[in-house]
């Protein structure tokens, strides 16, 4: 079967940063930076995101560009014979999986609240125990969060049917030029709020003392923007991989890793610009809230005390849906390319995995009402924190580990190998003294991150 391959660098770029761009640009990026240290924090996130993020990436994109195929069949092109490497393909699989489980549902979350916005119903949401309640309804909903989730697959059901080109291409390309052109609006509208100054400063300008505050102090601080730069990716379970098997030899694969990391970088950089300033000119005693509650607490707060809250509320969630629908495009992309790989066409790949996450995604939608008694890590922990955690801190970690040992090692594809596949093209290369770095060095940050991101879960 003759390899789909992608119309243009435009639409190669903005699928690859629409699976990178997720609600967690959104939620985790702006609470993190205010919780670490402002602009410190964001300084060594870019630091780490070129040390990190983008290597581990261009691997992905030169292992799946040279292998022409999906992970379930790439080891098998690209690794030495009679080797194991090929075992990987399994978890790598089983990632994308787990990752769609919880994702279509908080996907579901974003247009539901977007629905919400549509209604009206966020002139209620005056203080935190009013939006507590319209989230609480949502989530002790089983029913309906089932509607919006299986609307979600639908999405990606319909754009993966219509092929590499027509379809998750062509529908993929006007969400992501839609999602920015709705953070321009956003963050102008934000920029022009009374007290945007104030938000600006509590989000960009250096704070020792929140960094002495921080646990761990300067060592949380660095360990959590390593963290940040690496998971923002999607690297680790062959994502990218699928993505450079769709791609010409005509653009180094470096440079390419460049782009779609700072267009990553961009728009979780602006979630902050649109979200601190509104906090701070309606509410600064939310400033501190971070992940879920910034987004399903305070924000409706915020979009209550708002002159036209309703329309930016409604204009907000739908940024929101087109971040996370671009994710659940890319990666059932990555699970139907893997299917076809076995031999399945693309509408058996597409209707099977269909009706089989929207079976997978009962668990999440459960845990917050029906199945809500069962926490997995103790406390108020819930499925979908440990469907997380299976994901962030153990799938994603150890599967960017393999691909870099892979990519550099004798005993893999090697070096050269990866260095001569990712050089092909117009664009930034990578120069031979990168090979120690990526063979001593990158290997054993990703271990320590492993290994810490374990001991903070448990301990």
């Amino acid at each position: 079967m003759q390899r789909e391959h992608l119309g243009s660098r435009l639409g190669f770029i903005l699928l690859s940063a629409g699976c990178a761009i997720g609600i967690g640009n959104v939620w985790r990026f702006p609470s993190m930076v205010g919780a670490n240290g402002g602009a410190i924090f964001v300084l060594l996130y870019f630091v780490f995101l070129i040390a990190l993020g983008i290597p581990v990436m261009t691997m992905e994109f030169a292992m799946g560009r040279a292998a022409q195929r999906s992970p379930v069949k790439m080891y098998q092109e690209l690794e030495p014979k009679g080797s194991k490497w090929h075992l990987h393909r399994f978890p790598a699989l089983a990632g994308n999986y787990l990752l769609l489980m919880f994702y279509t549902t908080v996907c579901g979350w974003m247009l539901q609240y977007f629905v919400y916005g549509a209604q009206g119903r966020f002139q209620a949401t005056v203080d935190t125990a009013s939006s507590t309640a319209l989230n609480n309804e949502m989530l002790q909903n089983p029913w309906m969060m089932l509607i919006f989730t299986m609307l979600s697959v639908l999405v990606g059901v319909l754009a993966c049917l219509g092929g590499v080109k027509k379809g998750i291409e062509r529908i993929t390309k006007y969400m992501m030029l839609a999602l920015l052109a709705l953070i321009v609006v956003l963050v102008i509208n934000s920029l022009c709020l009374p007290n945007a100054a104030e938000g600006l400063n509590f989000y960009l300008v250096p704070n020792v003392e929140t960094i002495n505050s921080v646990k761990g102090g300067w060592f949380g601080v660095i360990v959590n923007a390593m963290s940040q730069a690496f998971f923002t990716l999607s690297i680790g379970m062959g994502s990218m991989a699928i993505f450079g098997s769709y791609l010409d030899k005509n653009r180094s694969l470096f440079g390419e890793a460049v782009n779609i990391a700072v267009l990553d970088t961009l728009v979780a950089v602006c979630a902050g610009l649109i979200i601190f300033p509104a906090i701070f000119t309606y509410s600064p005693e939310l400033r501190g809230m971070g992940g879920p509650d910034l987004i399903f607490k305070a924000l409706p707060t915020i979009f209550a005390g708002m002159p036209f809250g309703d329309l930016w509320g409604c204009l907000f969630f739908l940024f929101l849906s087109f971040a996370a629908l671009s994710t659940v495009i890319a990666v059932f992309e990555n699970i139907v390319a893997c299917f076809m790989d076995l031999g399945f066409s693309r509408t058996k790949a597409c209707l099977i995995n269909g009706a089989a996450l929207c079976v997978l995604s009962l668990p999440c939608i459960f845990g917050f009402n029906l199945l809500s008694g069962f926490h997995p890590f103790g406390g108020e922990s819930t499925i979908l924190d440990l469907e997380d955690f299976l994901v962030s801190q153990v799938l994603l970690p150890v599967g960017s580990l393999i691909y870099v040992v892979f990519c550099t090692t004798r005993y893999g594809w090697g070096f050269k190998n990866f260095q001569k596949e990712a050089n092909l093209g117009q664009g930034l290369k990578i120069p031979n003294g990168f090979k120690g770095y990526l063979t001593f060095v990158l290997p054993v940050i990703i271990l320590v991150l492993f290994v810490v991101g374990i001991v903070q879960k448990f301990m």
